[in-house]
């Protein structure tokens, strides 16, 4: 992703810091007219992976994006899968025993976060932070309602 800071609405600060709340591995390269030490480094620090000011050769900026994918595109995990459950990354889906269900935003991030780390138990309070973000108001009722409808349609 080539990520402007000075967009409307929401900057690119902004956005990135969301991506990478929501656990979002994409390779981000920041390109901005802001040419500043500390703007670079506020870019850098909320999860920009490069950070190029305007102007800019364009030779270079493909040069970057180059280098970005190369880094990040080595793997790519389109599934998780532990016991009988599998959770298609693309598609949302969780199959078991063949049967499978579409799960929403929120029902899809918890269950990717406990499946990346089966056997590590994980609180409320984690994953309000993880799914829901650090500002948020969510509550462990948010958290119970969740893994109560994720319990009883995993099984199918």
């Amino acid at each position: 992703m080539v990520m402007d800071i000075m967009l409307p609405g929401l900057n690119g600060f902004d956005i990135v810091k969301e991506l990478r709340n929501q656990k979002m591995d994409i390779p981000v390269l920041m390109l901005s007219a802001l040419d500043e030490i500390p703007d670079k480094v506020k870019g850098l620090n909320v999860g920009a992976d490069d950070y190029m000011t305007k102007p800019f050769s364009p030779a270079e900026l493909l040069a970057r994006i180059r280098v970005l994918t190369r880094r990040k595109g080595e793997v790519i995990i389109e599934k998780i899968e532990f016991g009988d459950l599998v959770l298609s990354l693309s598609t949302c889906e969780l199959e078991c025993n063949g049967k499978s269900i579409h799960l929403a935003y929120k029902e899809f991030e918890i269950m990717k976060l406990l499946m990346y780390h089966p056997k590590i138990l994980t609180s409320k309070e984690e994953l309000i932070n993880s799914v829901w973000g650090n500002d948020s108001e969510a509550i462990d009722n948010n958290v119970e309602a969740y893994i109560s409808f994720l319990r009883k349609n995993s099984s199918f």
